[in-house]
């Protein structure tokens, strides 16, 4: 009797954690839902501590919030071309702005502060995405991607390469030069480990953080790129470019989102209890209800 009741067990733990590890991540049945089709270009999805989404209108020089409630509304104009974007633990919108490859802290009242302006005298190629750790240092992606709105015409610094502000610095340190062409960039929540994606090889790598924000050990997780990313309670890693690519923390592909848009850009979970996938695409803006929260 006794061996029985331990081989139940057994069967009932088992069972349990093949299911766990099965979660369903969204209603396959369920189409993502337009929000807006209002736009020139949608970028940088970053939300709030309480759940508001936030994104910007880069040809258009603007940043928009989606509120918990649905409602769509202006958050800034003349926003400095922002792209990526990122909330720091003070509730400042964090802004790569592109206007002239700046970083940009927006606090809740709007006001504007220059983080960084240039790379020792140098212009930056473009900082393009960020994520704040949790000491408040900033890491940054810097792609040289030509703007029509530059009077430039190539870049001031030699490769396109990964930097790391620390919090109350001006002056960003170069963390990794291994990429050809870095984008999208999210962290894990327990601060030792950094997703880069290169786009420009169709990869997607994985670091160890350590000291000082020094950067090592890169691992390929993906063979796929990315333009923005995010990740999920769960540890899953969020891809964009055709629709949303979803893959577990090995680097198995789990998921697709197909949006029928021409380029899917960014993402990040949103809403009340963080369980809504807020997607920029295009011209457009998307929303889908998850069975798991963000994890970022």
């Amino acid at each position: 009797m006794k061996s029985y009741r331990i081989l139940i067990a057994v069967f009932l733990v088992t069972t349990t954690f093949k299911v766990s590890a099965q979660t369903v991540l969204y209603d396959t049945a369920e189409k993502p839902q337009l929000i807006s089709k209002q736009f020139a270009f949608t970028e940088g999805a970053s939300t709030d501590k309480y759940g508001n989404v936030f994104f910007t209108d880069q040809p258009n020089n603007k940043i928009w919030e989606y509120d918990i409630s649905g409602k769509l509304s202006l958050f800034l104009d003349s926003a400095g071309r922002s792209n990526g974007m990122y909330f720091d633990h003070k509730g400042n919108l964090i802004t790569c702005a592109d206007e002239h490859d700046q970083l940009w802290s927006i606090s809740p009242s709007k006001k504007i502060k220059v983080l960084v302006t240039d790379l020792k005298g140098k212009l930056m190629n473009g900082p393009n995405d960020i994520w704040v750790d949790n000491n408040g240092g900033i890491y940054m992606t810097d792609p040289y991607y030509q703007r029509d709105y530059w009077t430039r015409k190539k870049p001031d610094l030699d490769g396109q390469k990964v930097y790391y502000l620390p919090k109350g610095s001006h002056h960003p340190i170069m963390v990794a030069d291994d990429i050809k062409q870095p984008n999208g960039i999210v962290g894990t929540p327990d601060g030792k480990y950094l997703y880069v994606a290169d786009i420009g090889a169709d990869k997607t790598y994985k670091y160890t953080i350590g000291k000082n924000g020094a950067l090592s050990n890169q691992i390929l997780v993906i063979n796929q790129g990315s333009d923005g990313m995010t990740l999920d309670e769960k540890g899953n890693i969020y891809l964009t470019g055709k629709g949303v690519t979803i893959y577990d923390p090995t680097g198995k592909k789990i998921g697709h989102i197909e949006i029928n848009e021409p380029w899917t850009a960014n993402l990040c979970f949103g809403g009340k209890d963080k369980n809504v996938l807020f997607i920029t695409a295009s011209t457009a803006i998307y929303t889908i209800k998850m069975n798991v929260k963000g994890g970022e």
